[in-house]
């Protein structure tokens, strides 16, 4: 617990004192946000807000995570390493498409043949090593069984275990583009996407800590309700890590915001949610737990359908975020609502989590 503690404190006072410090540094290279012209109008005035705020976030969450791991003495294990390498991968790949984007003058970055070359190259190798590194009781940090709450019977490894790895990396990297797209479609409005981040990932703090202490490798006569989770503890440590970085960073980027994340944390946060899913085994749950990114994300298919089909549109503008902003809501109002509406949906994943450890 001290561990986890301290993965948040250090990570949450980084963000809080650095992101400043990381201000005056883009205001001086003159590196601002480009607004898209097709957006809610009210939004120009945030043109030349520095943007790639994600690097205080990602830069936090690493020293968090290392100064946990030197307070416990020990490295960190390789459940905790893949999920922090998902993570900077990913924002890597949203730095340079910010960057792009500010070199360029213009609100597109990189191309949609970079990006998906970029995601991919990181998604594949994560899922591949994900499979490896077995510990001492012959468990790797992710399962090829598709899981809910825990691993299911739905094996990908029915045919074997090539077509078990194929099949795996297929699902993880639509699982990681699903999330990375889901908080980046979410970082709309000031504040939005950290603040319903920092709900999501307190609740996988509170996961691994359950799956900490039901674990069947700890456990001396483990029941059918233990987790067979390789490293929870650094999954939980990793989740608080993050959750301190987006506390510290929301000070700054609440509205009016002094600094966006940019694609560079949305797509680092998003990575890390798909990471944690996968690793947690909780690849479902994740679903109810982000409930709120699930239905800005089908607000957009929703409005990208009806247009195509019927060649209407269902929203005044999608995401569904900005559908509210034009219908006349305010910016604060709409993040501190849909801040409820995340909450709501992390409590009801844990409440699903914490009843089915009941009945076991």
């Amino acid at each position: 617990m001290i561990a986890v503690l301290a993965a948040a404190g250090v990570s949450l006072l980084v963000a809080l004192l650095g992101t400043p410090l990381f201000i005056k540094f883009l205001i001086r290279r003159n590196y601002g946000q480009f607004v898209r012209q097709d957006g809610p109008t009210a939004h120009f005035t945030k043109r030349g807000t520095p943007t790639m705020g994600g690097v205080v976030i990602i830069g936090a969450t690493l020293l968090g995570v290392a100064a946990s791991m030197i307070l416990a003495g020990r490295p960190p294990s390789a459940s905790a390493l893949l999920a922090l390498y998902l993570m900077t991968g990913l924002g890597l790949v949203g730095f340079l498409d910010d960057f792009t984007k500010i070199r360029k003058q213009r609100s597109l970055g990189l191309t949609a043949r970079a990006k998906i070359v970029g995601q991919g190259f990181v998604g594949i190798s994560f899922a591949v090593l994900a499979l490896q590194f077995p510990n001492a009781n012959s468990r790797t940090p992710a399962s090829t069984r598709i899981s809910f709450l825990r691993d299911t019977n739905l094996d990908l490894a029915f045919a074997g275990a090539t077509v078990g790895l194929i099949l795996f990396v297929i699902w993880a990297n639509f699982l990681i583009t699903a999330w990375s797209n889901a908080v980046n479609l979410t970082d709309g409005l000031d504040g939005l996407a950290t603040g319903s981040s920092l709900i999501v990932f307190g609740a996988y703090v509170l996961v691994g800590i359950w799956q900490l202490n039901q674990s069947c490798q700890r456990l001396a006569a483990a029941g059918p309700g233990c987790y067979e989770v390789r490293d929870p503890q650094d999954l939980a440590v990793v989740a608080a890590a993050i959750m301190g970085a987006c506390v510290g960073f929301l000070w700054w980027n609440a509205s009016p915001a002094k600094i966006f994340m940019g694609d560079t944390g949305s797509l680092a946060l998003g990575g890390a949610l798909a990471g944690l899913s996968i690793l947690s085994r909780t690849e479902i749950l994740a679903a109810i737990i982000g409930g709120l990114f699930v239905i800005i994300v089908m607000s957009d298919i929703i409005q990208i359908g009806s247009f195509k089909m019927t060649g209407k549109r269902v929203f005044k503008m999608a995401p569904l975020h900005h559908h509210f902003e034009l219908s006349g809501w305010g910016e604060v109002t709409i993040v501190i609502r849909f801040w409820l509406i995340a909450g709501f949906f992390a409590a009801l994943g844990m409440g699903i989590f914490y009843a089915e450890w009941v009945v076991s």
